[in-house]
């Protein structure tokens, strides 16, 4: 069995020393690690451009009350100059996509899709016109958070929960900063409701106060545009001064 001395002794290592070339995988993967994470921190000191992530339901069909509500969000948004980013695929995805592409912005919005390969094949949906392309989950949240100044949530299913509880920690514990997290919809003033009766019990709090009033839960679009618009002026002032 190698020891620690000769793992990290300079020099070949014969592929027969098994523990050896193990040490030398796993030193070598952590150190990796650590150069992505170094990579992950650097981001531009001023964005030339808002941009807003929207997630939602891949299951919602155009037409329906719910996709031309988002439609009418993301181009009230690409209105104002805000890019739109997604998950690039079908239902409230595509909506917010399509909603920026109809846009009369002042000047051309970008409508971004990051997205994640899954074992059944989901196109890009139509109206993107930049897209990504992820191999995990962990990875693209980590692309959204990187990439946007501000998210809505919209109904959607285990995968629309993972990214807002996602977003929600992040702010929490202040890995993310200043950026509005909007939940639209019943459903989601519901989970925040649960949260509250569940984590703040005087016997066992398992979260702050403060941390329930992170999401900013909304029952309308005309409610998340308006504090979006509110949000995009603010960082139109700091991007100015």
């Amino acid at each position: 069995m190698a020891t620690n001395d000769q793992e990290n002794k300079p020099g070949p290592v014969s592929l027969a020393d098994e523990d050896a070339v193990k040490q030398i995988l796993v030193n070598t993967i952590f150190g990796l690690w650590d150069i992505v994470n170094n990579l992950t921190r650097l981001k531009p000191s001023k964005s030339e451009r808002y941009r807003v992530t929207i997630f939602g339901s891949a299951r919602a069909k155009p037409g329906t009350f719910v996709y031309e509500e988002v439609k009418r969000v993301a181009a009230a948004l690409a209105d104002m100059g805000c890019d739109i980013i997604t998950g690039g695929g079908p239902g409230l995805m595509q909506a917010a996509n399509e909603g920026a592409a109809s846009a009369n912005a002042p000047e051309r919005i970008r409508s971004v899709g990051i997205r994640v390969e899954l074992p059944f094949e989901q196109e890009v949906n139509p109206f993107v016109e930049q897209a990504f392309e992820h191999k995990t989950f962990f990875s693209r949240l980590h692309h959204f958070v990187l990439t946007s100044d501000a998210f809505v949530v919209t109904p959607g299913g285990i995968g629309t929960v993972l990214e807002l509880m996602m977003i929600w920690q992040l702010l929490q514990v202040r890995h993310v900063h200043e950026a509005p997290l909007i939940l639209v919809g019943n459903m989601w003033a519901e989970l925040v409701d649960w949260a509250k009766k569940n984590l703040l019990k005087p016997e066992l709090s398992l979260a702050g106060p403060e941390d329930m009033a992170i999401p900013r839960c909304v029952k309308t679009a005309d409610e998340a545009i308006a504090l979006l618009r509110d949000h995009h002026a603010l960082w139109l002032s700091k991007k100015n001064n």
